[in-house]
């Protein structure tokens, strides 16, 4: 594998990861984290990503702070800044093959559960949105997929896109916080993340453009189905499975 046609695959996953993140304001990672680490390991793709997503999204985190419900988000953006650090825990000494099966095999959970149908009473009882909020931490942490479980219970409780998006955005903006701290005391802001940073930056950026855009004329169905395809085509692409395909 030459090192060109792994950047090359890091762009083109940046783009659609960017894309996919400005449209539904989440997924970004569950796009962006198992493809990039099938080149550069789990230790560059999630500190990569936090930089870039970090930067590249504040001219629509800081119009989703005005719109999103705190009462809503504050207890899982709580629960999740306390586990991040056990989160990067893990980063740091699991086995990357057996972390990228674990995420993906988690994420598939969460979306057969969304794809049911599933529906809660919609009644966001304060032990309940503080322990996916602690789940989502450790995720968040391991891989910067701290969406999943939280995206599953907001989309379960049928609140309408725009409101989901704008929580995601003002929720993704307090784990980053912490992510960020946790990365940088752990010794993973490295030279390579900052190369890597910049490079795949600006192809993050266009995709989160296109996919603001096209959100503004999109239905609440659309918004649903636009999420669960992104979702399961990560799962596949990511799974290290498929690794001699691509990587022979």
């Amino acid at each position: 594998m030459s090192f060109d046609f792994a950047l090359g695959w890091a762009i083109a996953t940046a783009l659609v990861a960017g894309f996919t993140r400005g449209f539904s304001g989440f997924g970004g990672a569950l796009i962006f984290v198992p493809l990039v680490s099938a080149v550069f390991g789990p230790r560059v793709a999630a500190p990569t990503l936090l930089i870039i997503d970090g930067v590249m999204t504040l001219p629509y985190v800081l119009p989703a702070l005005r719109a999103c419900v705190w009462r809503q988000v504050a207890p899982f953006a709580i629960g999740a800044v306390l586990t991040v650090p056990l989160g990067v825990m893990v980063l740091d000494h699991a086995d990357p093959l057996l972390l990228r099966w674990a995420l993906a095999g988690l994420v598939a959970v969460l979306l057969t559960l969304l794809v049911s149908g599933w529906r809660h009473s919609g009644r966001h009882t304060l032990p309940t949105t503080l322990g996916i909020g602690l789940f989502a931490g450790i995720l968040g942490g391991a891989a910067q997929m701290s969406g999943p479980p939280v995206v599953a219970y907001w989309l379960g409780s049928g609140q309408n896109a725009a409101l989901v998006r704008a929580n995601l955005f003002g929720f993704f903006a307090l784990t980053t916080l912490a992510s960020g701290a946790s990365y940088a005391l752990g010794g993973m802001i490295t030279g390579e993340v900052g190369r890597l940073s910049l490079i795949l930056g600006p192809a993050y950026a266009a995709g989160l453009l296109a996919g603001a855009r096209l959100f503004r004329g999109a239905s609440d169905r659309h918004f649903r189905l636009a999420a669960y395809g992104v979702i399961a085509v990560a799962i596949i692409a990511s799974l290290p499975l498929f690794d001699p395909l691509f990587w022979r």
